[in-house]
């Protein structure tokens, strides 16, 4: 089956599942040459299915995974966890709720190029089958299989998760 083919299953057998809000940071202009606050903003929805982002148009390779919470003065001893608060305040300024999950930093996919034989993101043909690659370095895997697993596991999840 056809890369195109098997992501309209996909969506056809998504329809009615829950989406998850796609998010981009902006920011804003300078008033009067004061900084303003960078907000994260919505621009879309997709189903997530392990590292990919499946929209209704388009197919995104998964980034970050950010809940929104309000800012507040924390003390921090990594400055990795100072930028995760920054980018979850970000959220709540674009107006996303709080605690809502939103993806960040995804990567739109160009299924043409793998129509054509080259890789984009975790998506390639391998043999002429269009395949995913789970995790960096993991091996590829039919695409077929695994939006099988993936849906199932969206639409049944297990009890705790």
């Amino acid at each position: 089956m056809t890369l195109a083919g098997l992501l309209a299953d996909a969506r056809a057998a998504l329809a009615g599942a829950p989406r998850e809000p796609l998010g981009e940071l902006r920011e804003p202009r300078r008033v009067l040459g004061i900084a303003r606050a960078s907000r994260i903003i919505p621009v879309g929805e997709a189903w997530h299915l392990g590292v990919l982002l499946v929209g209704d148009d388009a197919v995104f390779a998964t980034g970050d995974i950010v809940r929104a919470r309000q800012d507040a003065p924390r003390g921090y001893t990594a400055q990795s966890q100072r930028a995760r608060a920054e980018l979850a305040a970000a959220l709540r300024r674009g107006g996303f709720a709080e605690g809502q999950p939103v993806h960040i930093g995804w990567r739109m996919l160009d299924l043409d190029a793998v129509e054509r034989g080259e890789a984009s993101g975790p998506l390639a043909l391998r043999n002429g089958v269009p395949s995913v690659r789970w995790s960096a370095s993991g091996a590829y895997v039919p695409l077929d299989g695994y939006l099988t697993e993936r849906i199932a596991l969206l639409r049944d999840p297990p009890a705790g998760a």
